[in-house]
This record gives C-alpha cells, structure tokens and sequence, in this order.
C-alpha cells in the first residue's frame, strides 16, 4: 500500500482514538455503577480498573511519536522505508490496543451472570452503541474496529446460545448478523478513506508539482534574464543589461548622471604573451576592483572585450578620501578607478596594465548620445598616452560633431568629387631632385573645413565606405602617374597610403593590380605605403602585400621608430622602404638622442637594402643635419608642401629640365 495512505491512515486513527476514548472510559465507569447496583461491586471496579488501564495505555500509543509521520514526504529511498516500517509498527500496536480493550468489554459477561441477569439488557445497549461507535470512528483502518467489537459481540452470541431457549437463540444470531454488518461496514469505509486519501494525495502531489514547476519556471526565467543582463565572466552587467538600467536612472528626475567609459590599457599584450585564460583573470580581477571602488548605488557593467561603462550619481556618492566637494567628484572617482586598476596583481603577472577613462557629465542628452560623448573622450583620453582620463567638453563636442558630420557626408563628397587628392614630392640627392610623389587625400568639409586625412579614413570605416574610398584615391593617382608618362617622366615612384585596417578589410591587392592592368600602368612605378599606427595583423596583411610585391609593386613602412616597429615585419611584409617618422626629424639638429635614433635606422636601411626616407623636415637645420648623416631620401614642408596634382606636376618638371 502506498506510504502516504498508511499515514492518513494513522494520523486518522490516532484523532479517532482520543475522541472515543473518553466515552469509552465513561460507558466503562456506567457499566461498573451499575455492577455495583447489583453487587457485583468488587468485580465492577476491577474490570472498570483493568479497562482504564487500556484506554490509557491507546491514548499513550496515540501520542507516542513517529518517525514516520515527520519524515517529509520528499526523502531518500533509505529513510523513506524506515518511516513506513515505523508506520506499520505504529498500526499494528493499535490493533493489538484495539483487541485488548474489546477482550476487556468481553469480560462484561462476568458482571451480568453470562447475560442472564437483569441488567443484561443495560449491558447489551451499551455493546451495541460502543460497537456502533467503534466502527464509526474507526474507519480509517478496518483491524481497529474489527479487533474491538468481534470478542464482546462473540462473547454475547456464545453466552445467550449458552443460556439456552429459542428467544435466546434468535438473540444470538441476531448479534452474529449485526457483528457481520459491522465488519462489512469497517472495511467498506477503510475502503472509502483509503480512495479519497489516494486522491487527495494524488491532488496535493501535482499541485506541489506544479508549484515546483512554477518555481522552477521562475527561477530559470530570472536566470535566463540574468543571463541576457549579465557578463558571464565577470558578474557585472553587459551592454543590454547596462542600457536598460541607466535609461530608467536616466528617466529618474535628479542631478546630472556621470557616465565613464573604460579601456584597459596593454590587455592585449597580456593575452598575447600569458594566455587567454590569465587575460581573463586579468578581467575578473578588473571587474572586483571596479566594484570595490565604485559607490553602492553606480551601475558597472562590461561592454565586452576589455571595455566597461559605470553611471553614477556625484551628487548621491559619498566623497572619496581627499577629493573637493560636488564637481570635481567624477573626475576624483576616474582618477581613483586608475589607481585601483594599476595596482599590482597580488595571484599572477599581468604585466604593464592600465586604464584610459572617458567622462560625460550631462543632464539631458540620451544614453545614446552620452555613450558618444564619452567614447570620443575615452579616444581624447587614449590618445594622451596612458592611464589618462578626459572629460568631454566643449573642444571634444566639435571633434564628435565633425565626426559625425564626416561620416554622414562622406558618401555624398565621394559622389560629388568633393575629396581631392593632393600630392607631396620625395627628394633625392640631399633635396635636390625630386625622386617620387606621395598622394595624400584631401577634403575640405562645408561646416568644419580641412578634415584630418586619419578621419576621413576611419569616417570611411564607420560609413562602409573603405573600398569606395581607395577606388577614388587609386584612380587619382594612376590619373597621376599617367600624366608623369605623357611628360616624359617615367621613372617617378608614386606612392599611396593603405592602412592595416583596409589592408585586412578589402582585396587591396586585387583592386589596385586590376586598375594597373586596365589602364596598361606599370606597376613599378607606384608604391604602397603602409601606416603603422597600431599593431598590424601580420596574418591579415603579409598576402596580400606579397602579390603586391610580386607584381613589381613598393612596400613601404610609414611611421617607423614609432608604435610598432619590428624588424620581423620587414621581411615579412616584404618592404623595400621605410620612413622615419616626423617625431624623430623634428628637432634632429638639437638632439643627440634623436640623431642615434636617425643613424640607427639609416644604418639598418644599408644593412637590410632598404631605401630610408626622412619625413617631416621642417627647417633647414634639420635638412642640413640629415644631409650630413647621408639620408638618400627627404620629405617635409621646408622641401615642398602637398599641392594638388596639377601644380605637383609643374613642380616636377620644373625640378626636371630634361623632361618634355
């Protein structure tokens, strides 16, 4: 039988048990009274005695505890067969209870001379009556009842058919037919409790089975939110989480909010050269001491990769250690969030790591907008060297505005030939004859004048525009060698700026080897030169640079001395020239360390069978300088500035007498 019906069973019987027995105990003390009505008092009070002694010994069965009934219906198989066994225990002792009391009401016989007396009547009411009862309190388990009733009842048949006579007789098989209805009658209603606790307990099983499924259902839910809210690696929210909790503190009435966005300065060495794994660590770490610096109330999330954004309110933070009251709070916490991020790594090495923050103090703009303010001074704050912060004001909002302005425009001046390419000489012989041209884009915007060449570039990027945007510098310049051709000067090199960037984003060598193709240009006459302003992709770029190289196209590396300068790379990238960058030559006359610097790379280029152009020479000093030190190539504003290319051409052939 199932567990859980034995102890409805059990828990029935007990209730049963302690309601009944006190009118069992006063039928008793009636029956012994009236024993000693008919002088039977001595034998009455011991069977009253003997009666007591088993109502007592049912109602401390009925308290006694139970294992079983405390186990909780969810346990191991282990424990869940112990209870039960303590549950069976517990009913068959009521059972042997149960019989005990009915042989004790079958000793009434005694008090009325084996139902012969006259109170034999009195005593045979009471039978019936607390057999009757038996039956009706007892129907949770059938043996309770049974065992109490059947020794009284088939004591009186046994007497009266004893006694004799046909009244007698009939009385007997009467008691027999009323013991069989209420045998019948206990196990039909054992039957009955049995049905309705199995399904009340079927009942309570599926609805706690569905409360669990609910509470399941809602514990997967706010795990799958805060999943889609949050950073599994480092616990703090991520972009959508972040977006979605600084709108509602934005929408909230108040001061300003400050938002700050964070890039880690050097993480990418730290994969490089540790692993993925310590540069995770390196993030997790990051991330603890982000939160331990930050007031309880700021919001920090992770934006991916190495970045993070945190909003807080300066008003509502209390003031750090040292820091002036109210608006300088922002700029105090940036600077605190620094110092909590270079500080040592206790558990491993991570290396020279920093942080650059970028700041947006406004009350107003979305969180849209305040992300682009506080990107363009995270970019201000990158640019400043490392472990800077910057805030975005007023010359950083016309910087984003051209940004902006560039990139939603650029398509339009491409259409509309409103980009120019202009042209700076490379000289030859100490200054004295111009060796090649240098194409370099121009675009004079309608608001905010002259855009940086670097912008018009990344704005390209930004506005997927990279190819259009070769394809247009590519064709001045073959537009450019073609006219150096017809002037009977074929042997100037033209050179055209390609960053990494587009290097690894487009077939830079399939357009440019195309073009040539098309227009019959040979390709020895122009050059590739490419700007090292990050880390190149060695990967990305070395094909590429190699059909390049293999189709008679120069290499050359722009910018060198600076930012990533690898020897490796030379080879790999198959450069035939590299030009030292203006920080280097600005000054040169003046600096002992600047003139090793210069003579070193010189030295390299005769070493290595490199062409060596010095850019950026400003002054005649420096000319003279690189002069005395024998650079066989120089390129600044002191030589000649970029012009357009009809003016570059008369330049070139007035340096060139003997062409046509």
């Amino acid at each position: 039988m199932c567990p859980t019906i034995r102890r409805d069973q059990l828990e029935s019987l007990r209730r049963s048990v302690q309601q009944a027995i006190p009118v069992n105990a006063l039928l008793g003390a009636i029956g012994a009274l009236v024993a000693f009505q008919a002088g039977q008092g001595r034998a009455g009070l011991a069977w009253f005695a003997v009666s007591s002694v088993v109502n007592l010994t049912r109602i401390g069965l009925c308290r006694a505890p139970c294992p079983g009934l405390a186990l909780p219906e969810v346990a191991p198989p282990e424990q869940a067969r112990a209870a039960a066994r303590s549950v069976d225990r517990h009913l068959r002792l009521a059972t042997l209870a149960a019989f005990l009391s009915g042989v004790v009401w079958a000793l009434v016989a005694l008090l009325c001379e084996g139902y012969t007396s006259p109170q034999t009547l009195f005593y045979l009411v009471v039978l019936c009556g607390i057999t009757a009862g038996a039956v009706t309190h007892g129907m949770a388990y059938a043996a309770i009842p049974a065992s109490f009733i059947a020794p009284p009842l088939l004591t009186v048949a046994g007497c009266l058919i004893w006694a004799g006579g046909f009244d007698r007789a009939c009385l007997a098989v009467t008691v027999l037919l009323y013991l069989a209805a209420l045998l019948r009658s206990a196990v039909e209603t054992e039957r009955g409790f049995r049905r309705t606790s199995r399904l009340k307990n079927e009942a309570t099983a599926l609805a706690q089975a569905r409360q669990e499924a609910h509470a399941g259902a809602s514990a997967l839910a706010d795990e799958m939110r805060r999943r889609a809210t949050h950073d599994g690696l480092t616990g703090l929210m991520n972009r959508a989480g972040f977006a979605q909790a600084a709108e509602q503190r934005l929408l909230a009435p108040g001061p300003a909010p400050c938002l700050m966005l964070l890039d880690l300065d050097g993480f990418k060495s730290v994969n490089d050269v540790y692993g993925h794994s310590t540069g995770d660590r390196v993030l997790v770490e990051v991330a603890r001491r982000l939160r331990r610096s930050l007031p309880p109330e700021a919001l920090a999330a992770r934006f991916g990769g190495d970045e993070f954004a945190v909003l807080y309110d300066p008003c509502a933070a209390p003031p750090l250690a040292g820091s002036q009251p109210a608006g300088s709070q922002p700029a105090d916490l940036a600077a605190a969030l620094i110092r909590a991020v270079v500080e040592p790594f206790e558990t491993f090495d991570a290396g020279r790591l920093g942080v650059s923050v970028g700041l947006c103090h406004a009350h107003g703009p979305s969180l849209t907008q305040m992300l682009s303010c506080a990107d363009e001074a995270l970019y201000a704050a990158k640019a400043a060297g490392r472990n800077r912060f910057r805030v975005f004001d007023e010359g950083l909002r016309g910087r984003l505005e051209m940004r902006r302005d560039s990139e939603r425009d650029l398509s339009h001046a491409l259409a509309e030939r409103g980009l120019e390419v202009w042209f700076q000489p490379i000289f030859a012989e100490g200054g004295g004859r111009v060796a090649g041209l240098e194409a370099l884009v121009r675009w004079r915007h309608p608001v905010h004048g002259w855009v940086p060449p670097g912008e018009i570039v990344a704005a390209a990027a930004r506005a997927g525009l990279t190819e259009s945007l070769l394809r247009f510098i590519l064709e001045q310049v073959c537009a450019a060698m073609q006219a150096l051709r017809a002037a009977g000067i074929p042997d100037i090199r033209v050179a055209m700026n390609v960053s990494p960037r587009e290097m690894a984003q487009i077939p830079v060598d399939e357009i440019v080897l195309d073009r040539l193709r098309a227009l019959g240009l040979p390709p020895c006459l122009l050059e590739i030169e490419i700007t090292e302003e990050t880390a190149l992709d060695i990967e990305a770029v070395q094909g590429k640079l190699l059909a390049l190289s293999r189709a008679g196209i120069g290499v050359a590396l722009d910018d060198f001395g600076i930012g990533y300068s690898s020897l490796a790379s030379l080879r790999q990238l198959r450069a035939g020239r590299v030009k030292i960058d203006r920080s280097l030559v600005t000054g040169l006359s003046t600096s002992d360390d600047k003139r090793g610097l210069v003579q070193a790379v010189l030295g390299l280029g005769r070493a290595l069978g490199l062409e060596v152009v010095a850019e950026g020479v400003e002054t005649a000093e420096d000319l003279a300088t690189l002069r005395a030190l024998g650079c066989p190539f120089l390129q600044g504003y002191h030589l000649g500035r970029p012009v357009p290319a009809d003016e570059a051409l008369r330049r070139v052939l007035a340096c060139r007498p003997d062409a046509a």
